[in-house]
């Protein structure tokens, strides 16, 4: 693969991410065409194998900023049909600078529809790509993360905190069993699906897994 570079382009026009009588927040990183150059040539950069389709507003409303990473942005996520709420982790092409990055996407994706559903991972749901940016969409967890419980408690009992390990192994052991390894299982990578005290905590950011024969 050729080395990866950015050429601006005019803003496209969001009267097409319009639904009739309402406005949607504008889909990330449409500003941004971003391609592959070879030689003199320019392609479009393709980073998924399959998805659900290309265009996230035909399917989901994209409301407030939830997060920020080093290669996106998560937004809150609605389905208008049902009223379902999810997250979704728009990932901007323009920062996939090396082959490399696109892989560690690419595999992401691949490992999260690999896992079977499990209580304490969070489900992807849908995942779109346009010319832009790569639109995961999943589970949505409101609890907020296991460290800043862990902070805003100050300790854990035993009882507790062998609960939430018991959990953590469990994961473990599913992935294993399954051929994945997560590589970068910490607090601040699980997250409580709401803001109960007894609320299911679930793994997330497959972004440094890896397959592996069990």
């Amino acid at each position: 693969m050729g080395n990866c570079c950015a050429t601006t382009c005019p803003l496209v026009d969001t009267n097409s991410n319009k639904k009739k009588g309402k406005k949607n927040k504008a889909i990330p990183y449409s500003a941004d065409e971003y391609g592959v150059t070879h030689g003199s040539t320019t392609f479009k950069l393709k980073v998924l194998n399959e998805l659900t389709g290309r265009d996230i507003s035909a399917q989901y409303d994209l409301g407030r900023e939830m997060g920020r990473g080093e290669f996106g942005v998560t937004y809150l996520c609605t389905d208008p049909n049902s009223g379902e709420k999810l997250a979704c982790k728009s990932i901007s092409k323009k920062k996939l600078r090396t082959a490399v990055d696109i892989e560690d996407v690419r595999r992401e994706v691949q490992i999260m529809k690999h896992l079977p559903k499990h209580p304490n991972v969070v489900t992807l749901k849908d995942t779109f790509e346009d010319d832009d940016a790569v639109h995961i969409v999943m589970e949505l967890c409101e609890g907020g993360e296991l460290f800043d419980r862990i902070v805003a408690r100050g300790h854990y009992t035993e009882r507790a905190a062998a609960g939430v390990m018991k959990t953590i192994v469990e994961v473990v052991q599913m992935c294993h069993k399954h051929g994945v390894m997560h590589r970068d299982l910490k607090p601040e990578n699980f997250l409580f699906a709401n803001k109960k005290e007894a609320s299911p905590l679930k793994a997330i950011d497959f972004g440094l897994s890896v397959f592996f024969k069990p």
